[in-house]
């Protein structure tokens, strides 16, 4: 099972002191975060893709490739890269590229993005947000594994003759997970294709996730990919930790409370107990996410979310030594538990590679 951090790249004060980092520094700890998701032995980072304030990583794979330079087995990966707004062929050739320079290093996940506003940016409508999503993924799927691509669709100019370089590592396309918060269609276009789905898992209640999941696995063996256990499955999830568990709610509040995405909603204590966020001790964070399984089944990829609200960096790299050291051990441990022996890992470059060789 993998394990990683998945970071949304917000500048956002501080609301112990009112500081705020500028972009420079906020991309910068992005990198440290990074390098420190691999020191202390997770396996995934992951970052999202924002194109307005007050976000810094509208360029994913341009901080992805500088990643991989100073990385050595890190997987990098992204939440999410926007399939409505992007070009698909961009996207088949920016991810192959870092494939390359990465030594097959990477995989994607594709959304539709929580912003409205960027359709009209690039040129899109926001109303045709799951077709574009459905479309572009189609022609990105086609570019990736046929050398020469005649194309036609609703969103954009046809291809005539083309094709997307470089080619994909080993003629390998990335893996892809197909993101999503609510809707059941993408939950549907990853389970035909036989690819990954990553529920974000960070706002909902349980029961929503364990439906949207429960859908895909359906859905995953009804298209002949294999049994429902064996669909390939990915979650979101927020902590902050402390040794004492008192200690952290009492210095997550002030971040909680005023942070964009929670501020006038719930309290901390109500968020806690409705979603999975958890604030608390390592052994809470384990036991929290243990419980996961009880509602998702056996899983592949969890992304803890540790490095917004306007966090010090000192404090997330804290987060992350915690994680390391004391949670993410255990929970590799405990997880392997009771493990059907048919539930496959989630595809790297290696392994798809090594199964290829296997078939011929």
């Amino acid at each position: 099972m993998q394990f990683g951090i998945f970071s949304v790249g917000d500048v956002t004060a501080d609301p112990t002191n009112g500081s705020v980092p500028s972009e420079a520094e906020r991309i910068r700890a992005m990198v440290a975060i990074a390098e420190a998701t691999e020191q202390a032995g997770l396996d995934v980072f992951a970052t999202g893709e924002h194109h307005n304030v007050p976000f810094v990583p509208s360029s994913p794979t341009t901080l992805l490739g500088f990643i991989a330079a100073r990385t050595e087995r890190l997987l990098l990966s992204t939440a999410t890269t926007l399939i409505t707004t992007n070009d698909p062929v961009k996207i088949a050739e920016d991810f192959a590229m870092l494939q390359h320079l990465s030594g097959g290093r990477a995989d994607l996940m594709l959304g539709r993005g929580n912003m409205g506003p960027v359709y009209p940016w690039f040129g899109q409508d926001i109303r045709q947000g799951i077709p574009l999503a459905l479309e572009n993924y189609g022609l990105l799927h086609q570019l990736w594994r046929d050398d020469v691509v005649d194309w036609e669709g609703r969103f954009r100019t046809p291809l005539q003759g083309f094709t997307s370089t470089p080619r994909p590592l080993d003629d390998i396309p990335p893996f892809v997970w197909h993101g999503s918060i609510r809707s059941p269609e993408i939950a549907e276009q990853a389970a035909f294709y036989g690819d990954g789905f990553f529920a974000n898992h960070i706002f909902w209640p349980k029961e929503h996730t364990a439906r949207m999941v429960g859908l895909y696995r359906e859905r995953f063996a009804h298209y002949g990919h294999g049994t429902p256990q064996q669909a390939i499955v990915g979650l979101g999830g927020q902590v902050f930790m402390r040794p004492n568990s008192q200690d952290a709610i009492r210095e997550f509040r002030p971040y909680f409370d005023h942070a964009p995405v929670y501020g006038g909603g719930p309290s901390l204590e109500e968020f806690m107990g409705q979603t999975p966020l958890t604030v608390g001790s390592p052994q809470e964070v384990i036991d929290k996410t243990l419980s996961f399984r009880d509602y998702v089944g056996d899983y592949q990829r969890q992304l803890f979310l540790v490095d917004h609200a306007g966090l010090p960096l000192d404090v997330v790299l804290e987060q992350i030594h915690m994680l390391g050291s004391e949670v993410v051990p255990v929970l590799r441990k405990e997880f392997a538990i009771g493990r059907p022996d048919d539930v496959p890992d989630a595809p790297t470059h290696a392994s798809m590679l090594s199964a290829r060789a296997a078939t011929h």
